[in-house]
């Protein structure tokens, strides 16, 4: 195979690049698509502007729809959408997951506390894959499979290769996207444990701010 045609724009040139070592993975496919970067961020500025494949858009407050909303029609690139499952949970989370589909969401991503219950309803309402946060080997990795969950998010820090090879053992066919930190050497070691796919977490707008004003003051 040769050179890939590569075109870019004199303006924007300056985008977050996710490590180029995550084309080692296999990459999940979805609808057709295959994915092998998910880029951790709501912010839309940055979604708008990277590399990554996809985004998985979760944060630390009760979901909203206006968010989804929001983040599903600006991003450029398959967004999946936090819908609780832990505070917010049960008809509250079914009724974000559907909203959320019918919005144009490629996933939604349920969080640690999720019962396994919630996995088997969410199941049967919606059409895209249900993605379960997992931080342990404790978790109730076997329980989650037997509902129906379709990915594994996998953000278990040091331990996150221990979770993969534990999830592996259980069901080697299942997909797996895990965090690999920001140097490509832990990267790599996550995808050779057996992720299918990486999430990776992006510099701040500030963080790349104080880059750009740093330039400037020089010049």
């Amino acid at each position: 195979m040769g050179k890939i045609p590569s075109f870019g724009s004199r303006l924007r040139n300056n985008i977050v690049t996710v490590p180029e070592v995550i084309n080692q993975c296999s990459g999940i496919c979805v609808f057709g698509q295959n994915l092998k970067s998910f880029l951790f961020s709501t912010d839309v500025a940055i979604i708008r502007n990277t590399n990554s494949n996809a985004i998985i858009a979760v944060y630390p407050f009760t979901p909203q729809p206006v968010i989804s909303n929001a983040l599903i029609l600006a991003a450029d690139k398959p967004i999946f959408c936090g819908v609780g499952g832990g505070l917010t949970t049960g008809v509250r989370s079914l009724e974000l997951a559907v909203h959320a589909e019918f919005q144009g969401a490629m996933g939604v991503v349920l969080n640690k506390p999720t019962p396994n219950n919630l996995i088997t309803e969410l199941k049967a309402k919606i059409d895209i894959p249900i993605v379960i946060t997992i931080v342990s080997e404790k978790d109730d990795i076997k329980g989650r499979i037997d509902a129906g969950v379709d990915i594994f998010n996998v953000s278990g820090a040091k331990n996150t290769k221990d979770i993969i090879k534990k999830i592996k053992d259980i069901n080697p066919d299942i997909a797996i996207l895990a965090t690999g930190g920001k140097k490509e050497e832990t990267i790599l070691q996550v995808i050779e444990a057996g992720a299918n796919a990486i999430s990776y977490t992006p510099p701040s707008t500030g963080d790349l701010f104080k880059e750009i004003m740093s330039r400037y003051r020089n010049e």
